[in-house]
């Protein structure tokens, strides 16, 4: 008679399912723990993207805070030159009308210097700084030492024009040229110190008749 141990078999079997039940539990384990840490590289990725964002927020306010501030420095830089620029307007209108005020003294201190001897002026019409002055001497050669000396002072304008020169003659007298001559006079001479006209003398004030 043939016996069959069933119950060994039946014992294999159960070994056999139950290794397979734990190989089961050991890989849905290790999947969770798989998915876990998944999740928690994620989140953790959000919270860190989550971070530079703000912080490339905050960059971006301070940013333009800085660029108000820095608008506010170029707008009072901007409105200091433009004070600047007209305080030197100023000056120099200030340093111009002074300079206007000086020029009619320098002008007659240059033409009494410019007079020869023997040579009177009886007129002098102004237009702005262009001269028109009438006189009488006593030769050519005196007006043109008048006309040279004025040109040489470096206080008019070249040439110093003869408008008209005509003959005068007194019974009482000896003959005198009446000369009508024209010159322009120039800023640029008051700023420096001339020097003396050539053939001129000084204190020739009351020669001017």
């Amino acid at each position: 008679m043939i016996r069959i141990n069933l119950l060994a078999s039946e014992r294999k079997a159960a070994k056999a399912a139950s290794a397979g039940i734990q190989a089961g539990q050991k890989m849905m384990v290790i999947g969770s723990l798989v998915l876990v840490v998944t999740v928690a590289g994620v989140g953790w990725r959000y919270w860190a993207i989550g971070q530079e964002k703000a912080e490339v927020a905050r960059e971006i306010d301070a940013a333009k805070r800085e660029e108000a501030r820095l608008q506010e420095i170029l707008k009072q830089v901007e409105e200091f030159q433009n004070r600047r620029k007209l305080l030197e307007t100023r000056v120099a209108l200030i340093d111009e009308l002074r300079k206007g005020q000086s020029a009619p003294v320098h002008m007659i201190d240059q033409i009494s210097k410019a007079l020869p001897d023997m040579t009177w002026l009886t007129a002098m019409q102004q237009s702005e700084y262009t001269l028109t002055m009438q006189g009488r001497c006593l030769s050519l050669t005196s007006l043109s030492d008048f006309i040279g000396n004025l040109e040489a002072s470096k206080y008019f304008i070249r040439p110093v024009e003869i408008i008209e020169t005509k003959t005068e003659t007194d019974d009482k007298g000896p003959e005198l040229i009446v000369f009508t001559i024209r010159g322009t006079f120039q800023m640029a001479g008051v700023e420096s110190v001339a020097p003396p006209p050539p053939g001129a003398k000084a204190g020739r004030g009351g020669k001017r008749g």
